[in-house]
């Protein structure tokens, strides 16, 4: 069987499918429903369970990632731009609920190679907000600015994770509060 990057896309998209719509309780048999083909087929396009768990990690986390990036580097002073990084996040997360908790908390809970994936993919946007808060001067120091990096991805993220459970909360006193932390924090040293 052709391992293209085309069919390999349409099963991904199956996968999507399915875990938008049953959530946690997509399982693999679904997906390759869903795809039209078995369970073993599925497993042969990406090696096993872990493979699969990872592709769609790459295709979302990256596609946060790039629509975060922007926001980061984009116009405006530190502190609307912070304000943007956050609502965008809280945004995706929030619109496709479903896939983050699959990928964040299922996934990532049943399969340590997964998780060790998913640390990875986050550490990189710490990481990646370390150079540019050290590149643009924010931070003087480089390993300040990567500890930075790295708290606010961190506290962004569980935050975001606790706001999912907390509805009543208003998005904009979640945005509100995480950039004054991280503002302050830039003052503070």
């Amino acid at each position: 069987m052709s391992r293209s990057p085309d069919r390999r896309r349409a099963l991904l998209d199956a996968a999507d499918r399915v875990i938008l719509r049953e959530g946690h309780e997509a399982s693999m048999a679904l997906i390759a429903t869903e795809a039209g083909i078995t369970k073993p087929i599925l497993y042969r396009h990406f090696g096993d369970k872990s493979g699969l768990y990872e592709a769609l990690a790459d295709r979302h986390v990256r596609t946060v990632i790039a629509h975060l990036l922007p926001e980061l580097a984009g116009p405006g002073d530190l502190r609307e731009r912070t304000r943007a990084t956050i609502a965008v996040y809280l945004d995706l997360i929030s619109a496709n609920l479903n896939l983050y908790r699959f990928l964040f908390h299922r996934a990532s809970a049943e399969d340590s190679r997964m998780r060790s994936h998913m640390t990875s993919l986050v550490r990189s946007l710490g990481e990646e907000l370390g150079r540019l808060l050290a590149a643009e001067g924010v931070v003087r120091d480089p390993v300040r600015a990567q500890v930075l990096g790295h708290a606010f991805v961190g506290m962004v993220q569980t935050t975001g994770d606790w706001w999912l459970e907390h509805p009543e909360v208003e998005r904009s006193a979640v945005v509100d509060g995480l950039a004054d932390a991280i503002v302050a924090a830039f003052t503070a040293g």
